[in-house]
């Protein structure tokens, strides 16, 4: 035998409170569904991968002029930027006469020896 004290109102709280966690449990069977389906979708569409090499500009006198070379991921390029494939990222340190940035270090990755 239960020898816990019980009123009307404490069933009425338990009972209240049997609902509410079946409610929970339905609304975490929905967060989950939700959340597979998210997966899939990004699954099935991958970010596409940013540029391994970017061309930094800066706007001098309103016009936008290019200053320097970066790794596509560097954190220090402008707003302003022009994708470079890894040809083009060389010929701009070397030949360009554009400077490789000094955190990111396009020039070792690059091999282009200063």
């Amino acid at each position: 035998m239960n020898d816990d004290p019980t009123s009307p109102e404490l069933e009425k709280l338990r009972f209240l409170y049997r609902v509410q966690l079946g409610q929970v449990a339905q609304t975490e069977r929905w967060i989950e569904a939700e959340l597979a389906k998210v997966r899939e979708r990004a699954a099935r569409r991958p970010l596409p991968d940013g540029p391994e090499y970017v061309l930094s500009y800066l706007r001098v006198g309103g016009k936008a002029t290019a200053d320097s070379v970066h790794l596509g991921d560097c954190a220090m390029t402008s707003h302003h930027t022009k994708p470079l494939d890894r040809e083009q990222a060389r010929q701009a340190i070397t030949s360009g006469g554009l400077r490789a940035c000094e955190t990111c270090r396009p020039d070792s990755e690059l091999g282009v020896l200063e």
